[in-house]
């Protein structure tokens, strides 16, 4: 059904494009709500990281027994940061292997064992940060591509319409262009924040986890010293 010019808002365009661009305006918001929940979810994840990572620093470098420390996240694990984790699973890899090496303690066995579990709740703790960023990014980097998609094929669905008019005009053309352009803007709607919070939180679990790898290079010299 054509539009017409005189009834030209947001809701008619929509409701008057062919069922292809519709159905692409539909993906698109629907790609764009999934997006904002990521975005808001992931925010509050990374601020609760930074949080609990503070805390955490500040109780390591208080000069506390570290073995009371280990004690104290040990019982209640679920409820750490992700830095706490990975000093917890150092400090008990290390632990064991002292217990097991007993009144001989090899310190490179001991130092590698704790460097090996530390690295891999490292790699668990930033897979987990990192989740959902690669939906931003495909988001921003394929939503204008999908609009476009549907605006050239609205494009297309108005100029064959044109072909059972006897004189096309501006009048005529118009609405269907502007139905077919809603499609890239949806797309860009979507792109743009996704693009952008892709970018800050990327920089955001980089600095994380230079931190992370900074007390991990920390906590295995203070091993070292206390196996000496």
């Amino acid at each position: 059904m054509p539009t017409s010019t005189s009834d030209m808002s947001m809701i008619t365009l929509v409701l008057n494009a062919s069922l292809p661009v519709q159905l692409i305006m539909l993906l698109l918001v629907a790609v764009s709500i999934l997006s904002w929940t990521f975005i808001f979810t992931k925010k509050a994840a990374i601020k609760k990281a930074l949080t609990q990572t503070r805390r955490f620093e500040d109780d390591f470098w208080s000069g506390g027994d570290l073995a009371v420390l280990h004690q104290s996240i040990s019982t209640r694990r679920a409820e750490q940061g992700a830095l706490a984790r990975i000093f917890d699973a150092g400090m008990t890899e290390f632990l064991k292997a002292r217990r097991a090496a007993g009144n001989a303690p090899d310190m490179t066995t001991m130092l590698d064992g704790a460097r090996r579990a530390m690295r891999a709740a490292f790699q668990r703790e930033m897979d987990e940060l990192d989740s959902h960023l690669n939906f931003l990014a495909s988001t921003g980097s394929v939503s204008p591509y999908v609009g476009l998609l549907g605006t050239v094929w609205g494009i297309m669905h108005a100029f064959v319409g044109l072909a059972n008019v006897q004189q096309a005009t501006l009048a005529s053309v118009a609405p269907g262009i502007a139905e077919a352009l809603i499609a890239t803007a949806i797309g860009l709607f979507a792109a743009i924040p996704a693009v952008v919070a892709y970018n800050r939180y990327t920089h955001d679990i980089d600095r994380l986890s230079i931190r992370f790898e900074t007390f991990v290079d920390e906590f295995l010299n203070i091993l070292q010293r206390q196996v000496r």
